[in-house]
């Protein structure tokens, strides 16, 4: 989402069309596909619906605590772990991984993935919320929420308003408000004793930045993972002004979508996707590539240019953390430091060798810092 937003920098924020040379021009019939009416785009949307749906069902199908679906089948080193220790059952299957695993996201042992010693209800909360970014989805957290539920967490992904499996048309969403609902109705469903540790990456750090301002109380923790975390009276195009564009991938990866006509302000935007490795998965394996190709879906302008209104009564109570990726191309560590400098959080973590996508890229890495997080104990009142 920052990638996007660095583009938008010499728009104004009453959200006039950008100019021709900042982006492709992309009427709502072009959106539609790119086969010009031809059968081929026509099966190649199809094709593309099928694999959304595939992606979908997964996530919904391994989702338990929250979705009334069945629990993510535990690794195989795991399945396999109390035979193996007897001397029976059949050597565990390799993985079919052809990425060299950096010393920045080792291999660990299952009982390390497990955190055994963990006892998660003995924590301030267990619940963990992962909030996706723009063009992404639930989907997006698979790995995370498989190494987070094995170590006893309680997770729930959200799909925010016309993202994921959400069958919302993201043209039509006019504010932050819309966009982020899914997520507000969650926590105004939680109990009045009931915290949870709120977890957003990239634009998803604006909608956990208004939800700790209407739920302080239901909320322990909120974690910015390469995020936008905002100061009160900013949007995310405002934070993202700062940022420079050397090569051109920006501009040319974005493609404004006119739903409304041409002569009105764009209503989404879409990523090219043949550059999406280049600008958010440089480091991911080819295969959650691949899935994201064909799972994310354009990103809602209107919530881009909203400012927010954050005080320090209500959203400065919350405890915030920042996590850090070093490699990311669509939201630079530079301007993931100036965000924490300008708007300083209780502690800053890093992902070293992280692309903008650090739960594909660092799975492993990702989930020790967020159990790191979890187990701080409460902060004490004076």
């Amino acid at each position: 989402m920052g990638s996007l937003l660095s583009c938008l920098s010499d728009s104004a924020p009453s959200a006039s069309p950008p100019p021709p040379l900042v982006a492709k021009r992309r009427s709502s019939a072009s959106s539609r596909g790119r086969g010009g009416g031809g059968g081929g785009g026509a099966k190649a949307v199809t094709i593309d619906e099928e694999a959304l749906a595939a992606a979908a069902a997964l996530v919904l199908g391994q989702r338990s605590s929250f979705g009334g679906g069945g629990a993510f089948e535990r690794s195989a080193s795991v399945r396999y772990a109390a035979k193996r220790q007897q001397g029976q059952g059949p050597p565990l299957p390799r993985s079919s991984s052809t990425r060299p695993r950096s010393l920045a996201d080792p291999e660990l042992h299952p009982q390390q993935l497990l955190a055994k010693d963990l006892n998660t209800k003995d924590l301030e909360t267990n619940i963990i919320v992962l909030v996706h970014g723009g063009g992404f989805g639930a989907w997006c957290w698979y790995k995370t929420i498989a190494l987070l539920e094995d170590s006893g967490f309680r997770v729930n992904a959200i799909d925010l308003t016309g993202s994921g499996i959400h069958s919302y048309d993201t043209n039509k969403i006019g504010s932050l408000t819309q966009y982020a609902e899914p997520l507000t109705s969650y926590l105004k469903s939680l109990g009045d004793t009931e915290k949870v540790i709120l977890v957003g990456h990239d634009f998803g750090g604006a909608c956990i930045s208004y939800a700790m301002e209407m739920f302080p109380s239901k909320v322990a923790k909120a974690v910015f993972l390469c995020a936008a975390m905002l100061k009160n009276g900013h949007s995310a195009l405002d934070m993202f002004q700062q940022q420079m564009d050397t090569n051109g991938t920006l501009q040319r990866a974005q493609e404004f979508v006119y739903s409304n006509g041409k002569d009105q302000p764009p209503t989404a935007i879409n990523i090219d996707k043949s550059l999406l490795r280049d600008l958010l998965f440089n480091q991911s394996p080819t295969k959650d590539v691949s899935l994201a190709s064909v799972s994310m879906r354009p990103i809602p302008f209107a919530p881009v240019l909203e400012k927010l209104v954050l005080t320090e009564e209500k959203y400065g109570s919350v405890r915030r953390f920042y996590v850090e990726t070093t490699d990311d191309n669509a939201i630079p560590l530079h301007l993931q430091q100036g965000m924490c400098d300008s708007n300083p959080p209780e502690k800053i973590l890093r992902l070293k060798g992280s692309d903008h996508a650090p739960f594909f890229s660092k799975p492993q890495a990702l989930h020790k810092t967020l159990v790191e997080i979890a187990t701080m104990p409460p902060a004490q009142t004076s």
